[in-house]
């Protein structure tokens, strides 16, 4: 029996310090997305193959998780885009994002393929440089428009080069609210309700009391907080959300 209370012990303790490692990644994070898109060329499909995507941030590398495979460009055209990163990052200063592509790249032309050769040079990916800063809590999206038309070299002899031309848009698409409750011990339940009466839930972490949430989008919310007893509720009205901004309340403190 002793072995067995000194066991769970330990595990909750395991358990807590988890949590507690995730929590406090999970408030230094950003989200970053990927959107492709492609402007019109005379061919009939421009395959190229993600393989890999890369971003630089605070001078380190992160391999990005990628919905790799082969993409036509021309089914993105004329607005149209898809998603092929969508992920936490840690905040902080982004200088460099990069696409890697793979050796299984193609054109069709009057309903022939050819092969698409990528100079050895661009294995290492095709880098965009960016230099921006990733704010905590907010959400950004980059719009990578890779121009098939002025992307592919007709070498002659029915040989193809691919010589990617991309250019990169960004935007911050969500704000955030970030806050302190006081006691600890009230531990509440914690709801963001919008205009549109669209809410999300959270809590205030259980060692520091912040909470934060993040991925808003823009516009008026009210924050109602339900504490555990003997604590009274309480509801903050007004809290004016906007986009790439962090608005930040004064401690919450319950009675």
């Amino acid at each position: 029996m002793k072995n067995l209370i000194i066991l769970i012990i330990i595990s909750t303790a395991a358990l807590f310090s988890c949590k507690k490692d995730n929590a406090s990644d999970n408030s230094q994070t950003a989200r970053l997305t990927f959107r492709l898109t492609d402007a019109p060329a005379s061919y009939d499909k421009v395959n190229i193959d993600i393989v890999g995507a890369q971003a630089i941030i605070n001078d380190s590398i992160i391999n990005l998780e990628v919905n790799a495979g082969i993409y036509n460009l021309l089914d993105f055209v004329n607005g149209k885009d898809t998603v092929i990163v969508d992920q936490q990052i840690p905040a902080g200063v982004l200088s460099q994002i990069r696409l890697i592509l793979g050796d299984n790249n193609s054109l069709m032309s009057v309903a022939e393929t050819f092969d698409l050769k990528t100079p050895s040079a661009q294995q290492s990916g095709l880098k965009l440089n960016v230099h921006a800063d990733f704010l905590q809590g907010i959400a950004y999206e980059y719009i990578i428009d890779f121009d098939a038309a002025r992307s592919i070299v007709n070498t002659g002899n029915g040989k193809f080069i691919l010589k990617p031309v991309l250019k990169v848009f960004t935007k911050a698409v969500s704000g955030a609210i970030k806050g302190v409750i006081s006691p600890l011990e009230a531990r509440p339940l914690i709801y963001a309700i919008s205009e549109q009466l669209d809410s999300v839930s959270a809590s205030a972490d259980t060692l520091s009391g912040n909470f934060m949430f993040r991925g808003l989008t823009e516009g008026i919310y009210k924050l109602s907080f339900l504490p555990l007893s003997p604590y009274n509720d309480t509801t903050l009205q007004n809290i004016k959300v906007t986009t790439s901004v962090v608005t930040k309340l004064d401690t919450l403190k319950f009675k």
